[in-house]
């Protein structure tokens, strides 16, 4: 039987179940900081009012929930909340690629040019994966982890619902909807593989409980993804391949590298600030 660890206290005496919750809790929180940012390039960009609005709701409340998951790591005894999120080295950030992907071309502040398709293919992608994810964390050995999935579950709903909601109105319009839909779940599988990567640490967090093997996600994910987009009469982008770089490695690509850069620009201006 697997032991439960119900405080930060009874976590950090035990050095070997410590070290594997901090991989994956690192894990969780660069992943939903990485795609947020991602997201608030958007902002403004949007295909109507409504969805900037949108949009920029679900992004704050990803942020809100990587600063969770990094006050659970502050908790731990690894560092301030706000330090792991921004100072750290590239190579120390533990996101799955899919996340850091630019979301088309150009740069928010100079000519964007930016694909919808992409941004809802890959952010429904997302969202099922987190989904799956949170479902597992419910029974996590660690009993504050499993208490914040329950809470961000409540917020997540709607986020999937969201994306949810374009796919259903884009695939049931016009045949250049489809089409473009299509080629954006082609792209976004050619990342997808990324998602269920557990890092260097990934059979410590199985012993430990702490969530399902990656195995195992991968496969609730693409049964679930292939009925889906079969409900949406979009054509099914295969198996998988394996990703050539793993962000949870801390191998990332160069827009990874201007993507931290500019998110921590203003907080590494006074990091002893009160932000």
């Amino acid at each position: 039987m697997t032991k439960q660890y119900n405080t930060p206290e009874e976590a950090k005496q035990d050095q070997q179940f410590c070290g594997a919750l901090v991989e994956l809790m690192y894990q969780l929180a660069d992943d939903d900081l990485i795609i947020s940012h991602r997201g608030s390039e958007w902002l403004g960009l949007c295909p109507h009012i409504e969805e900037d609005v949108a949009f920029s709701s679900i992004t704050q409340d990803t942020m809100g929930h990587a600063a969770m998951y990094y006050q659970m790591l502050e908790e731990l005894g690894i560092g301030k909340a706000d330090d792991l999120a921004h100072l750290r080295q590239t190579e120390e950030y533990k996101n799955a690629v899919l996340t850091e992907r630019v979301n088309g071309e150009g740069d928010y502040m100079e000519n964007p040019d930016y694909d919808w398709g992409y941004a809802i293919a890959r952010n429904y992608t997302y969202e099922m994966f987190k989904k799956i994810r949170l479902d597992s964390l419910e029974a996590s050995s660690y009993t504050p982890l499993a208490d914040a999935a329950k809470k961000i579950k409540r917020e997540q709903f709607y986020h999937l619902y969201h994306w949810g909601v374009w796919l259903s109105q884009l695939s049931d319009s016009t045949v250049e909807a489809q089409t473009r839909l299509n080629a954006a779940f082609a792209k976004t599988w050619e990342d997808v593989d990324s998602l269920f990567d557990l890092g260097p640490k990934a059979d410590a967090l199985v012993q430990a409980g702490l969530v399902p093997s990656g195995d195992e996600l991968r496969t609730t994910f693409l049964n679930t993804m292939k009925e889906k987009l079969a409900g949406y009469n979009l054509v099914w982008p295969g198996e998988p391949a394996p990703v050539g770089e793993s962000g949870r490695d801390g191998l990332h690509s160069e827009a990874f590298v201007d993507a931290i850069t500019q998110l921590s620009e203003v907080y590494k201006l006074a990091p002893q600030a009160n932000w």
